[in-house]
């Protein structure tokens, strides 16, 4: 399944939206998931005017959730320095 694909898949249909930005079922964080989807046709603009979308992920112990982009917890890799800041 391609992430980027603009079809949803079926498995979409069923997911609740996990508000902790992990499964709601088991608490497993996203990197866990089996399968992932992002929804880039129906964006959200946010307050301060960055566009949103909703991720939909798969999860290992079979329950599907969703969550916005904009709640993604920030990445390790970006704290300790190891990727390069767009300028």
């Amino acid at each position: 399944m391609d992430a980027f694909n603009p079809i949803p898949a079926p498995w979409t249909k069923d997911a609740i939206h996990g508000l902790e930005f992990c499964c709601p079922n088991c608490k497993a964080a996203p990197e866990k998931a089996q399968r992932v989807w992002i929804n880039r046709r129906s964006p959200i603009v946010s307050e301060d005017y960055r566009r949103q979308w909703q991720e939909f992920y798969q999860c290992e112990c079979g329950q599907s959730w969703w969550a916005w982009s904009g709640s993604r917890p920030p990445s390790e890799l970006k704290e300790s320095g190891d990727i390069a800041e767009d300028n």
